[in-house]
């Protein structure tokens, strides 16, 4: 069965973006670029909120055919053309970056079907809204997370609104030469 897989940058105190929603104070190097290729390849599929969706499709649609693109940029802007690409919104009316398609309703039947579906993970690329109800259903079986040597103090927290524990178990966590530390969980299912 397929796994939903989330993956975001967060500040060392939680948050996705600063108090401004600003990004600038992610860090984004070689290592944290091979890491993300090696997840890609475990996919096939590309899971946005509407927000995240809207910042993609204005990127990285054209990011391969950019003259200062690095190769990790265009190794991830070839595998985001061909992954299935799905944005979760209720609000989003059309979509402009071709193969992509919209889910308005019942988002944890779809994410069903989907995992039943053959093929690899499907990576959520994490705004925290999408990634928030999901955790909520219980729809998120591993989490990637980059998290950058930087306390924000505010901004969009990424484990906002949970009632309940989620337990995970450590399957690998690495530290980078910039100070990221990359974590990998798994839902615990024991």
């Amino acid at each position: 069965m397929r796994h939903v897989v989330l993956f975001s940058h967060v500040s060392l105190d939680g948050f996705t973006e600063g108090p401004d929603g600003g990004l600038d104070w992610i860090t984004v190097d070689d290592e944290g670029w091979d890491a993300v290729i090696a997840l890609q390849e475990t996919a096939d599929a590309a899971l946005f909120g509407r927000v995240n969706y809207e910042g993609f499709e204005g990127y990285w649609p054209t990011a391969a055919e950019n003259p200062s693109a690095t190769p990790h940029e265009v190794a991830h802007a070839r595998w985001l053309e061909q992954a299935d690409r799905v944005v979760f919104s209720k609000t989003l009316e059309t979509v402009n970056w071709k193969g992509t398609r919209i889910v308005r309703d019942d988002l944890a039947g779809a994410i069903a079907s989907m995992k039943q579906q053959p093929g690899k993970d499907m990576l959520l690329f994490g705004g925290a809204n999408i990634a928030q109800t999901l955790m909520k259903l219980g729809l998120i079986d591993e989490f990637h997370l980059m998290v950058n040597p930087v306390i924000l103090g505010g901004g969009k927290p990424l484990f906002q609104g949970l009632t309940e524990r989620i337990p995970l178990k450590l399957v690998n966590a690495k530290t980078f030469g910039s100070g990221v530390v990359a974590l990998h969980y798994q839902l615990d299912r024991s």
